[in-house]
């Protein structure tokens, strides 16, 4: 790659990562909104049921894809049309078997026994949407190869608008966790035509084995590392789901839901854009430390202040909103998995770099690790302490993530206390006047605000206080990469 393929690299990263953050942003506001709305008509049982179905999918997810779509991202070279065929052949004859699968379990009490009839229905409704994501797996990997991230995230906001406003103008209605079943299929249908509208591609089957040999040597190491986070996170909240009472489970999944804002709305999307860009630059080790650093500064600029604020404000937040006292004994988690959320969004874009530049062997290690370590520490804290023992194991086990760091260094030579010391110090400082002021907080609505906005004011103080030249300058190289696109567009 030349230098002036790097800056094309670099400007349609840029641009990618500023849309596609704007969009998610957008996105995350639908999600956030109908969280509130939700929280106040839906029981506790109702998260429940959902997230036990939603774990059973996320379980079957990983044999509808054994790593094929992310090879094609990595890949070096231009996929051919062949390979796309064959890719979308097998993923699409997957998807049709979890389909059955999921007709199977709905028409057993497996499910029911702990559900009642409405998780059968949701499961069906899942199981609906896999072939139809299917089609979308080819466009969405064109798009990512080609950077066009702004065009990729529009069916998303179709999705979006459409789920939560069906779910709900249905959850008002009285239909509880049963509204989640039109909800899903209309998101499928809708998600579909958006994407095929976007980006055509000569659809077709094939079965060119000599194509999808050449994939699957990497794919099949991909696909054992999500297998292990399959058995790390859906298979053990399904074994949660089985031993926890309904309405403790949906304690649990309220807590872990809401303290997943944050990273939805930063680490995945630059993790989104990321992914290839990191692929592109493997051959270029100082654009590659640049890439993993500004990630690394931006994403904690942003999700450090978030995450402590929502772990100041939680408690006074539900005791002026009397609706919501009924989550009350779900504070403790939602504040252990809000905090480990704060290494996640350290380790996870060190190890999708690792996964970029080909060191899946590394990704899978730190994989086994986190698997061993969740089902042997959070069934000891959930014997000891109950369902609130499972969060505060999921914040034990996230400062193990130092590892990636390590690992990471081992082929980029990276300054990670550098990128991340001025937002810990702010936030640190930041914690310490809204622990101060807590007692004002609970006084009425407009001291909630007044503590919000001087908690955010104090970060931002404090941050500039300690690394303005360096906040400024990471701002003006983004800003004169973007300022460069539109004057060649021009």
């Amino acid at each position: 790659m030349n230098k002036a393929e790097v800056q094309t690299l670099k400007r349609k990263s840029v641009s990618g990562a500023v849309s596609y953050f704007a969009r998610s942003l957008f996105l995350q506001g639908i999600g956030f909104v109908s969280a509130i709305i939700l929280s106040a008509y839906f029981a506790p049982e109702d998260f429940g049921i959902y997230g036990i179905v939603l774990t059973i999918i996320g379980i079957l997810i990983f044999f509808s894809d054994i790593g094929l779509a992310s090879t094609l991202i990595q890949k070096k070279v231009e996929p051919t049309l062949e390979e796309y065929r064959s890719v979308f052949t097998v993923q699409f004859v997957l998807s049709l078997v979890i389909l059955l699968v999921c007709v199977g379990v709905a028409s057993t009490d497996l499910l029911s026994q702990k559900t009642g009839m409405v998780g059968n229905y949701i499961l069906l409704a899942l199981g609906i949407s896999f072939p139809l994501a299917t089609l979308k797996t080819i466009p969405s990997v064109m798009l990512e190869r080609q950077l066009l991230f702004s065009k990729l995230v529009i069916p998303q906001i179709v999705e979006q608008v459409a789920f939560q406003g069906v779910l709900i103008w249905l959850a008002i209605a009285g239909w509880g966790a049963l509204a989640y079943v039109p909800a899903i299929v209309i998101r499928s249908v809708l998600g579909v035509i958006t994407l095929m509208l976007i980006k055509r591609w000569q659809i077709g089957f094939s079965t060119n084995w000599l194509a999808l040999k050449s994939l699957l040597g990497f794919g099949l190491k991909f696909q054992l590392n999500d297998f292990l986070a399959r058995i790390k996170d859906q298979l053990f909240f399904l074994f949660l789901g089985y031993v926890l009472p309904l309405r403790e489970n949906g304690y649990v999944q309220w807590a872990k839901t809401w303290s997943m804002y944050p990273y939805a709305l930063t680490v995945n999307n630059v993790m989104a854009v990321t992914f290839p860009t990191f692929s592109r630059l493997q051959d270029r080790p100082k654009q590659l430390q640049s890439a993993i650093e500004k990630s690394l500064f931006f994403i904690t600029l942003a999700i450090f202040p978030i995450l402590c604020g929502m772990v100041l404000f939680i408690s006074p937040l539900i005791e002026l909103f009397p609706t919501y006292a009924k989550w009350q004994p779900a504070i403790p988690s939602f504040i252990f998995f809000t905090l480990s959320i704060a290494w996640s969004s350290i380790s996870s874009p060190l190890t999708t770099a690792l996964t970029a530049i080909g060191q899946i062997n590394y990704t899978l290690k730190l994989m086994v690790i986190w698997t061993i370590l969740t089902w042997v520490v959070s069934p000891l804290l959930l014997i000891w302490y109950g369902f609130t023992g499972i969060a505060a194991a999921a914040l034990i086990i996230s400062c193990s993530s130092f590892l990636s760091v390590w690992y990471v260094k081992r082929f980029v030579v990276l300054q990670v206390w550098e990128q991340v010391w001025r937002q810990l110090l702010a936030v640190v400082v930041m914690a310490v006047l809204g622990f101060l002021g807590g007692s004002f907080w609970i006084r009425s609505v407009w001291w909630l605000v007044l503590g919000m906005g001087l908690t955010a004011a104090t970060y931002g103080v404090v941050l500039l206080a300690v690394g303005k030249t360096v906040i400024f300058s990471q701002i003006r190289s983004l800003l004169a990469v973007r300022t460069e696109k539109l004057s060649n567009s021009a």
